[in-house]
């Protein structure tokens, strides 16, 4: 996908990967690269409309496979009008939340849809991310710092604690089967160790790129 860059954030609700993905942006930027930051759902207008959907209203409202079925829509839009345009022009990409997230919340934990998901990956999707990092959180931690900025946006955050704390088992597994690509942080600690540590990862990485 051209000579850009494509970097993830994932972990689960509460984890400071928003904040930390805000964060690497603005460094790389005062850096003098090209950022294009953006996050899953949404990322362009047609998926920031699917977002409300999915995001909004009580844990129930759709099925898992309905929920699938509109994070891939959104993905796929996703791609076409922001990724694959931005790395074309050479940019570094980075995005809040990539495919990971829908293996977690739509494979793992809302049933068992991994092959479903892996399918429709392949066959709409077909990329990822170069370097994702996973911001680690103990999961009462994440769920009680979601919790506190109370929002529209809690859905996912409605379905409790077994949910995010088979979101994070799932998330470390998957770190642990693709370490070429994942860096694991620890997120719970003071945000500026954090950002520091997902800073020097970037720098070391993007320079070792040429």
């Amino acid at each position: 996908m051209g000579q850009g860059a494509f970097l993830s954030f994932e972990g689960i609700d509460g984890s400071g990967k928003s904040t930390q993905a805000r964060g690497l942006a603005a460094a790389l930027r005062r850096d003098g690269h090209s950022v294009t930051l953006t996050r899953e759902p949404g990322g362009s207008p047609g998926a920031e409309e699917i977002r409300r959907l999915v995001l909004e209203g009580e844990a129930d409202r759709w099925s898992p496979q309905t929920e699938l079925l509109l994070f891939t829509a959104a993905r796929r839009d996703h791609l076409e009008k922001t990724i694959r345009p931005a790395i074309q022009r050479g940019e570094v990409v980075i995005s809040d939340r990539f495919a990971d997230s829908t293996r977690m919340y739509q494979g793992l934990t809302r049933g068992n849809l991994a092959a479903e998901v892996d399918a429709l990956h392949e066959l709409m999707i077909g990329v990822e991310p170069d370097l994702t990092f996973l911001i680690d959180i103990p999961p009462e931690a994440g769920l009680a710092r979601a919790t506190a900025r109370a929002g529209a946006e809690m859905r996912f955050e409605g379905m409790g604690l077994e949910v995010q704390t088979l979101a994070r088992n799932g998330f470390l597994a998957l770190a642990a089967q693709e370490p070429a690509r994942f860096r694991v942080i620890d997120g719970h600690r003071p945000e500026a160790e954090v950002s520091a540590e997902v800073y020097d990862i970037a720098q070391r990485w993007l320079a070792a790129r040429g």
